[in-house]
């Protein structure tokens, strides 16, 4: 019994490594799409007349809201910095009637960068949302943190009437070290397809025949998005906060996260004003990093690889 569940863990270790790839394949074809539709769609003459020079269009920019204009004040203190930061934040995070969906999961991306108490319970309000988007967005963000105390929250979500909420809490759980959803995750691989619910520590998860639907798994992979990984020099990241593309700027954000001194953060601090959201949200989580809130912790998954586990 015990080598047939060390095979079927194998290979729901496999099977998950294999789906991120897949979903990062996914993420790359919807850009493209994106990128392709807006590049077609016809601009008015009169328009054309009174507007910049477009700006080449990117993944992230595409079909997205643009931030709306604000004022940096280059007297502003460190703690009226930090304070912009977090309204930056919390504005697009929870404010339901005026931000899109589509930003308000760029919000909960850029909280993924942060572990503290305050952006956990940011993160933690919006997992009752009404919008299913919005409470995977949540779990994804959750587990991005690696903070062991959203657990409880994460495993509330098994039992989301969305399929697609309930197997990305498994996913993120199990990724943390928690197994609480394995028997969701166990389903999948398995492809069963049972009206009724499966019963794993006295707790009923409902498995849902979309998730063995391969475009709910693509539109899963979109959500989490591709992280751009960086490997320039700090002076090179510095320069590419002020790249023409904004996929680019928010990449260089995230990137100087980890350097934490007060010339990094004043680079930072100009992109409080940038009008792509994206962009915006992830200088705001940058910015709080590189003045001291602790960053995401390494995946459980990952401590037990280096530790040779």
């Amino acid at each position: 019994m015990k080598v047939t569940t060390n095979r079927r863990r194998t290979k729901l270790f496999n099977w998950m490594r294999s789906g991120m790839l897949l979903l990062a394949f996914a993420c790359m074809v919807n850009a493209a799409v994106k990128a392709q539709n807006a590049a077609a769609k016809p601009t008015s003459t009169a328009a054309q007349g009174q507007s910049a020079p477009a700006e080449p269009v990117s993944a992230t920019a595409s079909s997205e809201e643009e931030a709306p204009p604000v004022t940096l004040l280059s007297t502003a203190t460190a703690g009226q910095r930090t304070d912009q930061a977090w309204k930056i934040l919390t504005d697009a995070a929870g404010d339901v009637k005026r931000m899109q969906t589509q930003t308000r999961i760029q919000a909960l991306a850029a909280l993924s960068l942060l572990r503290c108490p305050r952006s956990a319970k940011m993160i933690t309000d919006v997992m009752t949302d009404p919008d299913v988007d919005i409470r995977t967005a949540a779990a994804l963000a959750a587990g991005q943190t690696g903070d062991p105390n959203l657990t409880t929250n994460l495993r509330n979500l098994l039992d989301d009437k969305e399929p697609q909420v309930a197997f990305t809490a498994a996913m993120t759980l199990w990724k943390m070290g928690d197994k609480s959803g394995e028997d969701i995750l166990m389903a999948v691989v398995d492809a069963e397809r049972s009206a009724g619910p499966t019963t794993v520590h006295g707790t009923e998860h409902k498995i849902d025949k979309d998730l063995h639907n391969p475009e709910m798994l693509a539109r899963m992979g979109v959500m989490q998005g591709a992280s751009m990984f960086l490997g320039p020099i700090h002076k090179e990241l510095l320069a590419a906060l002020a790249d023409k593309d904004p996929a680019v700027r928010a990449a260089a954000a995230k990137a100087l996260a980890d350097y934490h001194d007060q010339a990094t953060s004043m680079a930072i601090y100009p992109l409080f004003a940038d009008k792509k959201y994206p962009v915006r949200l992830t200088a705001a989580a940058a910015y709080l990093r590189t003045t001291g809130t602790p960053g995401p912790l390494l995946p459980a998954i990952a401590r037990g690889s280096r530790t040779g586990r």
